[in-house]
């Protein structure tokens, strides 16, 4: 594995970087590799959201709507 350095931060990214790595109990290096990952790879986990924004448009809701009278089992 390959190794990175970043120098010069400003101590404030420096602290919002180690708060984040906190909520997601995570090491504050591990999170520097997610952000990395994230930006340039893209993600692995996407959110419900993301998800639903991803599916093509395949018309409007009425388009779906059974027709009881059709319908046997009703």
């Amino acid at each position: 594995m390959a190794q990175l350095v970043v120098n010069n931060l400003d101590e404030d990214l420096v602290q919002a970087l180690k708060q984040r790595a906190a909520a997601r109990n995570r090491s504050v290096e591990e999170e520097h590799r997610a952000i990395l990952q994230a930006a340039l790879l893209g993600s692995k986990h996407r959110g419900f959201a993301a998800a639903l924004g991803e599916m093509p448009y395949v018309g409007e809701d009425a388009d779906f709507a059974r027709d009881q009278e059709s319908n046997p089992r009703t």
